[in-house]
């Protein structure tokens, strides 16, 4: 009798874990990189935002903007969080299922200047005539870096000697082992740099660009339409990640972030998410203004990469995230 109650007991937990799993709707999220830039992302994650929602999560870094946009509209990937020009880059091509912006994640760029000297009194007009290492051509840190560049009134393609032909990934190691005087770089290797006394952190472009819609998760018109309520439950777990490291501090935050960068020790962690968290760069909540919309496209006009004047109210959607706000 033990065993045939075991046994049903058995039959009983497994339907109920079956019911449960049921009910569960997966996503299929693709991030442009790795970074301390996403923090919040990664904290809906460990801290089973998502499962909250009834949402099964799966992470894939797809390692660039157009690799991330490929597994988007291919299909690969349900949402995919990649820095917004990429959205307009697509609603140029006359796309008739192109990509909706419907949560910010970050409002500033994320890079940092970066001198291979230390600089205490680092003025950009440095710069003139040395080296400096930048992103890739099209991107928004090199959009960025240029807009910035510019406003102090240097011409980075005449005043400068400008290399833009590094893959992302290696761009640490080029600065490294060339003879570059400044590069930019995300956290935490501009921290790392600093730590080992191999660059020194001379500026901001984050702080020197204003507020720009600089990663946003996206996903196509058709899944908007037809999974409008699992958007709702993915845009109600980001917010709520995002209130939580609005007022948690950096070293608690790093310990919860800490197994999506096992290769970084948790002080560098905690010192790049509180310089992010110093400037501003991680959005509080998920709506994407039209001001910082307009900004981007600035931005990108300055650069010589707006391919067309894409009109914010085509591509994005603020009702779900003002909804999960106001619930």
């Amino acid at each position: 009798m033990k065993r045939i109650g075991s046994f049903l007991f058995l039959i009983l937990l497994i339907a109920l874990l079956s019911a449960c799993n049921a009910g569960t709707v997966k996503i299929n999220l693709a991030e442009v990189t790795r970074s301390v830039f996403y923090t919040p992302q990664y904290v809906a994650l460990e801290k089973g935002y998502f499962s909250d929602e009834g949402l099964d999560v799966e992470l894939q870094t797809t390692w660039g903007g157009d690799t991330t946009m490929t597994a988007l509209l291919s299909g690969g990937a349900d949402i995919a969080l990649v820095g917004s020009e990429t959205s307009i880059y697509v609603y140029a091509q006359d796309s008739k299922d192109y990509a909706i912006n419907f949560a910010q994640l970050t409002k500033t760029d994320g890079t940092f200047l970066v001198a291979k000297e230390e600089s205490p009194d680092f003025n950009f007009e440095d710069m003139k005539d040395e080296k400096f290492l930048g992103q890739r051509v099209g991107g928004m840190p090199q959009m960025v870096g240029e807009f910035v560049l510019k406003k102090h009134n240097i011409d980075p393609h005449q005043d400068l000697e400008l290399n833009q032909s590094i893959d992302f990934a290696n761009i640490p190691s080029a600065f490294q082992s060339g003879d570059y005087q400044y590069v930019q770089l995300f956290e935490p290797t501009a921290s790392i740099f600093e730590q080992e006394g191999q660059g020194h952190i001379v500026a901001s472009f984050g702080e020197e660009s204003g507020e720009v819609p600089y990663t946003v998760f996206m996903t196509k018109q058709s899944f908007l339409e037809d999974e409008e309520e699992t958007i709702k439950k993915f845009t109600r777990a980001i917010y709520r990640a995002q209130q939580w490291v609005n007022d948690t501090d950096a070293d608690t935050i790093a310990e919860v972030v800490d197994p999506y960068f096992e290769d970084t020790n948790l002080e560098i962690l905690s010192t790049s998410i509180e310089r992010y968290k110093s400037q501003g760069s991680f959005s509080t909540d998920p709506i994407l203004q039209l001001d910082a919309w307009d900004n981007l496209k600035d931005i990108m006009d300055e650069a010589g990469e707006l391919p067309i004047d894409a009109p914010y109210e085509d591509l994005v959607n603020t009702n779900i995230a003002e909804e999960v706000m106001n619930e």
